[in-house]
């Protein structure tokens, strides 16, 4: 979420589309180590079971381990974490850590969180990451109880967790607060209003929450002082508040209001050379969603048509849409996994340049209109017209459409293309219910291996809104997590090929891979940007 994640469109999380901005005098702030914050919507929700956007709740929720710089796995609630010769149990300690209101955390904790997360009636959209634990899967399709779920508790510290095979990756992945601890006596005590409002909850991480009512555009993180590693946080305080224009950010910067504060393109094309710009990259695909299933029968058809997709895909010129359309810093992508992710077990490759399908993630008009016109009359039709939804409420998306809008149209013959722009969570719940054509959407990785992105397009993903299926990309897909855990190139190139598949079928067209330029005050210090998972860690940050 990466992922974890704020929505561009129907369907989409990641994380790098927060918009951060710190405000407050400079001068009185060092006193008082209080860091302002602004975001461009509201926190969607405090629920770590049904959060759609992790980018943030690491700061305040904690698993066994937790992100810190370069990516680099630290100590969180475990005090250790050891894992059987076979690779399929691991066994951690819990150190002696408290709620935000002073009871004790336990491995029961643990137990009951993991528990009602994978519960169907939960309904979490993240419930996929914990496939890889034992009847994880058959539980969340209601086909098994929640109770035989691969976690156990033995006494108040030690959590046993029992993996269907070995998962290369699984420490990382513990560093997610989705795997945080819940209380059960909190959950019950508030019954439907918990964490609907930040006093209906409690708090594992570094900071609580204050203020936040999941409307308003202003709330708090507090400084957790039952927080067993409080010692290390110095900020004492850290407010946010709703700032949906860069240009208002760009203005408060200037007069010493804020610290740090996003630039639009225009604003990186002025600031580019300035002292204080700084860029923070996230693993964070954008791209073209197709709805397979799209309600209306011909629209449908068209989508089904490998050859249409071909063409919509080779008549973007992704240079540029990112160098002179966003022109903050985004790349080209080769593929649906973003380059600088992870690299070849063996050689050392990035898997960004190991997954690219010649002529299919290019610009050639020639051969756009070659399959356009061959998709065309597959579909016995001489013009198509489609919609595109997109979020009213994301300063990028209106470019983005805009320019695929004037491109497509000119590139391709009796194509016409709608642009349906409506706010972010209506747009999800679109995308849910299949009520879309295509839509701008973005994915941001939850950890940094390539399976964060290439478990999406699986059939029956929850994310997968629009029900993308193929039996041999899923058989790839299950080859690779079968794979030996001592093979990692095996899996690796499972992985590759799954991803060159999904490439050759345009079963999702790739946009740009996103980068995000900021204004940053060199007063503020140790704030840790991961370029995967939870994006902003908190912990150490404070103002000089």
């Amino acid at each position: 979420m990466v992922k974890k994640t704020k929505l561009l469109a129907a369907v989409m999380v990641a994380g790098t589309a927060l918009l951060l901005a710190a405000c407050g005098k400079q001068s009185s702030s060092s006193a008082k180590q209080v860091l302002n914050l602004s975001m461009s919507a509201p926190i969607g929700s405090l629920d770590i079971s049904k959060s759609t956007d992790f980018s943030q709740t690491g700061n305040v929720y904690e698993s066994f381990y937790r992100l810190g710089k370069n990516g680099k796995v630290t100590p969180g609630l475990a005090k250790s974490g050891k894992v059987s010769k076979d690779g399929k149990t691991w066994t951690f300690k819990l150190r002696n850590a408290k709620w935000s209101n002073g009871s004790a955390i336990t491995a029961q904790d643990f137990v009951y969180s993991w528990r009602r997360t994978v519960t169907p009636a939960t309904k979490s959209q993240y419930a996929y990451l914990f496939s890889s634990i034992k009847n994880a899967t058959k539980i969340n399709a209601g086909n098994a109880n929640p109770d035989t779920l691969g976690i156990k508790a033995e006494g108040k510290h030690t959590v046993v967790v029992t993996l269907n095979k070995p998962v290369a990756y699984f420490k990382v992945l513990m560093t997610y607060s989705l795997f945080a601890p819940q209380s059960q006596k909190i959950v019950d005590k508030y019954g439907k209003k918990y964490a609907t409002k930040s006093q209906y909850t409690v708090y594992s991480g570094p900071f609580k929450v204050k203020n936040w009512t999941g409307t308003g555009n202003k709330w708090s993180f507090v400084k957790n002082n039952d927080y067993w590693d409080n010692k290390v946080v110095k900020l004492k305080k850290i407010n946010y508040q709703i700032v949906s224009s860069n240009t208002t950010g760009l203005d408060l910067y200037q007069q010493k209001k804020l610290d740090l504060t996003p630039l639009s393109s225009e604003q990186v094309k002025n600031y580019k050379n300035n002292k204080a710009f700084k860029q923070y990259s996230f693993a964070y695909i954008t791209y073209l969603k197709y709805n397979f299933k799209d309600q209306n029968s011909a629209r449908r058809a068209a989508i089904n048509n490998r050859n249409i997709r071909l063409a919509i895909s080779l008549a973007i010129d992704r240079n540029q849409l990112t160098k002179k359309v966003l022109g903050d810093g985004s790349t080209t992508p080769t593929g649906f996994v973003t380059s600088g992710l992870a690299s070849d077990p063996k050689t050392g490759k990035d898997f960004g340049q190991e997954q690219k399908v010649k002529n299919r993630v290019v610009y050639d008009k020639k051969l756009a209109q070659y399959y356009w016109k061959k998709g065309l009359k597959q579909l016995g039709i001489k013009k198509l017209s489609l919609t595109v939804t997109a979020a009213s409420d994301d300063q990028t998306t209106s470019p983005v459409t805009q320019y695929l809008q004037a491109q497509l149209q000119k590139v391709l013959p009796g194509f016409k293309l709608k642009i349906k722009q409506v706010p972010s969570q209506i747009a999800n719940e679109y995308g849910q219910k299949g009520e879309f054509d295509l839509t701008v959407s973005s994915w941001g990785a939850d950890f940094k291996d390539p399976i964060t992105f290439l478990q999406i397009p699986e059939t029956g993903t929850s994310y997968n809104y629009g029900k993308y299926s193929n039996k041999a990309y899923d058989a790839l897909i299950k080859k690779s997590e079968n794979q030996d855990a001592n093979n990692k190139e095996a899996r690796w190139q499972d992985l590759v090929k799954a991803s060159r598949l999904f490439t050759k079928d345009q079963g999702m067209t790739p946009l740009y891979q996103q980068t995000t330029s900021y204004l940053q005050n060199p007063k503020v210090k140790g704030i840790i940007h991961n370029t995967a998972g939870e994006e902003w860690n908190f912990k150490t940050t404070y103002i000089k």
